[in-house]
């Protein structure tokens, strides 16, 4: 039976390798897995996915796969999906439902919850339906695991705005929680 996969992390915790190194291995194997983003995700453009440290390989968008769905279902043997927060409920439903009926495991990479510690959509959903759920760690500063997803602005973490913008390292830092509440975003040195 496939399954419906969430593997989560904080920023900076190499989802996006991860998300690739899944699928060199099904390549390596004679697989053809799909790799997919939301069309929200454009930092390093439409059809590209890239890691920080350097890896990346195109990819399609979420939304056109769905639509064209029918028309993309032959041969298909995995589909990886990054920055899986960003999906919809109908969406996470979906990939769901093809794990279900169609015997493709889907899998699924993305952040735990926003710059607030809320979660997002599809975050949400799929820790509600999801067969597996794995966390990819990282760490805090301090050195103990990190969490909560800091969004910064001049030296000073934002607490308040849009669930929704785009960054890197220029705009999010991961902490634990202690750091996380009292706004510390670097170590003392």
């Amino acid at each position: 039976m496939a399954k419906l996969y969430y593997r989560y992390g904080a920023m900076g915790s190499s989802k996006t390798a991860n998300t690739l190194m899944v699928r060199y291995n099904y390549l390596e194997k004679w697989q053809n897995p799909i790799l997919l983003k939301p069309r929200a995700e454009t930092r390093d453009g439409e059809n590209i996915l890239r890691s920080r440290i350097g890896l990346e390989a195109e990819c399609g968008i979420v939304e056109d796969f769905i639509r064209d769905f029918d028309s993309k279902i032959s041969h298909i043997d995995a589909i990886i999906i990054d920055e899986a927060h960003f999906l919809t409920k109908n969406q996470v439903d979906f990939f769901a439902q093809i794990a279900d009926e169609k015997w493709i495991p889907v899998l699924c990479y993305g952040l735990r919850s926003d710059f607030k510690s809320e979660l997002f959509a599809g975050s949400k959903r799929l820790f509600e339906i999801a067969d597996v759920i794995e966390e990819i760690p990282t760490v805090c500063w301090c050195g103990k695991r990190a969490h909560f997803n800091a969004r910064i602005m001049n030296g000073k973490i934002v607490r308040e705005g849009e669930q929704f913008q785009l960054g890197g390292n220029e705009s999010y830092v991961s902490l634990c929680r202690r750091h996380y509440i009292s706004g510390d975003i670097s170590s003392p040195l």
